[in-house]
């Protein structure tokens, strides 16, 4: 299986529809690879909060239909990354696009956790409240976003209902890319699972962005890694890694829940 991670860099002098048209025709050029991955909010910049409102579409809206097309085009499955939302009631959510190669909007995912504490996402958008799975013929995918790696229960959760591969769309701070770079890695240990990590380049609202977008093995090795400007990462992947991986070393099946709190 051959996947592409678009590491899109966001810069604030190019028009979000002047973007969206760029990163279609990059979607089109990946013919041939099974995969495609965007990053998060990459339209208008995961921390350009004051532009959220501005920018917020319902699902039937110029980015997924854009991205419906290039999927088609390239007959891909096309993970879009994730746009603002525009849901009923004008309620604001960051959610996450995955096309089929038909052009198909086949699942959406609003993402669980909003970074921020208590303000910027956290304060504009309403959280998700359901995990979301996808039968990719490829495997068994399970969909999170950015602020998301910092929460292993929600990765379990994915695992349980039969992940085996862990797409992850992100615009993960710089300041904090060793915290990118030790998440994803664990979130495969721990999942047995491939996992794709596609972050954004550039700078959003002045903070800028890790790139270093990467794809690691269900043992936690680092498959490809991408630097930290715009680029395309291109990576094989064995899908039948993961069954031999969890057969032969079968760690998830010693898992011990529900032990009482110490009093």
């Amino acid at each position: 299986m051959r996947a592409a991670l678009l590491q899109i860099a966001v810069r604030p002098d190019e028009p979000a529809g002047e973007r969206r048209a760029r990163v279609a025709a990059l979607v089109r050029e990946q013919r041939g690879a099974d995969l495609v991955l965007l990053p998060e909010l990459w339209t208008c910049g995961a921390f350009a909060f004051d532009a959220f409102r501005a920018h917020a579409e319902p699902l039937t809206g110029p980015t997924a239909r854009a991205m419906g097309e290039a999927a088609a085009a390239a007959q891909v499955w096309l993970h879009a990354g994730s746009i603002v939302e525009l849901g009923p009631g004008d309620v604001l959510f960051n959610t996450s696009l995955l096309f089929a190669p038909d052009g198909r909007l086949h699942r959406t995912y609003r993402k669980i956790h909003r970074f921020g504490f208590d303000s910027g996402e956290a304060a504009l958008m309403a959280p998700g409240d359901e995990i979301v799975t996808a039968g990719l013929p490829l495997a068994p995918a399970g969909l999170a976003t950015c602020y998301d790696l910092r929460f292993p229960e929600q990765f379990r959760q994915l695992t349980d209902a039969g992940a085996e591969l862990l797409l992850v769309t992100a615009g993960w701070p710089a300041a904090r890319r060793a915290h990118w770079s030790l998440l994803t890695r664990a979130r495969a240990v721990e999942s047995q699972a491939y996992l794709l990590a596609c972050c954004t380049a550039g700078t959003h609202a002045g903070v800028e962005q890790a790139g270093h977008s990467v794809v690691v093995d269900p043992w936690g090795e680092v498959v490809a890694e991408a630097g930290a400007g715009e680029e395309t990462l291109v990576a094989d992947l064995d899908p039948a890694l993961v069954a031999k991986t969890r057969a032969g070393f079968p760690v998830l099946r010693d898992r011990v829940l529900g032990l009482p709190l110490p009093r």
